[in-house]
């Protein structure tokens, strides 16, 4: 599950609107009107945390600086009604923190999600400061743990969903988004020197884990190029939809109009790993998209996904 790129205004506060693409939209006009600006709420502080931890021209020690202060205001939103208000500290989040303090108050969210999103962004700053990968899936795991499953559990939270085994298929959904996401990144993340291919698998198809560190176009493609790296791709894609598969049943727990669009983030991210997947090596050269010849082919999917008798 991932957050909406749209939220529309309402009682609990008015937001900017949401400029950045997302692949995976959930929670628009399918959302009941009545969470809508809950799911806004929560979408602008992980969105806008996300942009601390990687956008823009900061440093690494100012990022981990703004992202401390985020988690300081984060922690006031937990003091209750006495506690003092989260803009205070910082007025360029007084948007962000003001209406999440009355999500967070009206749904009784529990801290631990909201703080694990942003223990994962600051490790994003420091590995990519330090060009640092990840060993093996065990360890990427983690991250998807920390980086993508809070969102599903927090939107489960909003929609009144409870169970282990909800939160074990929504934990899988997110998994496989996060890491559908990294796969179609591939040639926008290395460059970056950010590492999410995990150095087991890399070494499991023939390649050397230094042979990721690239700067330009030219070592992109003089990566693809290399034997290897077509399997590895198609390694990954396949563990991405096994962990898809082993959640999908969640989009029967969530209810109404809201359990359709999550067929469709379903969907839609297998359909994205396909387009990665008809790359093979070329991923590492070329972003793929989805596109208006996508969306029936999502849609009649949607339509197939029956619930088990």
């Amino acid at each position: 599950m991932s957050f909406s790129s749209r939220t529309e205004p309402g009682a609990d506060a008015a937001a900017p609107p949401v400029d950045h693409y997302e692949n995976f939209p959930v929670a628009s006009w399918l959302c009941p009107p009545a969470l809508r600006p809950s799911v806004g709420a929560l979408y602008h502080f992980a969105r806008t945390a996300d942009d601390l931890a990687d956008e823009g021209p900061a440093s690494p020690a100012q990022r981990l600086l703004d992202l401390g202060n985020y988690r300081a205001q984060l922690l006031t939103c937990f003091e209750g009604a006495e506690g003092p208000p989260a803009a205070e500290s910082d007025p360029r989040w007084a948007w962000i923190f003001g209406p999440l303090r009355q999500t967070i108050a009206r749904h009784t969210l529990p801290p631990t999600d909201l703080l694990d999103l942003l223990s994962a962004f600051e490790q994003d700053v420091v590995r990519t400061r330090d060009r640092q990968g990840y060993t093996n899936r065990a360890e990427l795991q983690d991250y998807c743990r920390r980086s993508a499953n809070p969102v599903g559990r927090l939107m489960l939270h909003l929609f009144g969903v409870q169970g282990e085994e909800a939160l074990r298929e929504s934990d899988a959904v997110c998994t496989a988004l996060q890491l559908i996401n990294f796969w179609q990144d591939l040639s926008v993340d290395l460059p970056r020197g950010r590492h999410y291919l995990p150095e087991a698998d890399v070494r499991a198809c023939g390649l050397a884990p230094d042979q990721l560190r690239v700067t330009s176009p030219q070592d992109l493609a003089a990566l693809a190029a290399r034997g290897g790296t077509a399997a590895l791709v198609a390694s990954l894609c396949t563990w991405a939809r096994e962990e898809m598969r082993r959640g999908a049943g969640i989009v029967h727990r969530v209810p109404g109009r809201a359990g359709w669009e999550l067929r469709a983030v379903v969907q839609g991210g297998l359909r994205t790993l396909e387009r990665v997947e008809s790359l093979g090596a070329a991923a590492f050269v070329r972003r793929p998209s989805l596109g208006a010849a996508d969306w029936p082919v999502i849609a009649w999917r949607c339509l197939a996904m029956r619930k088990p008798m």
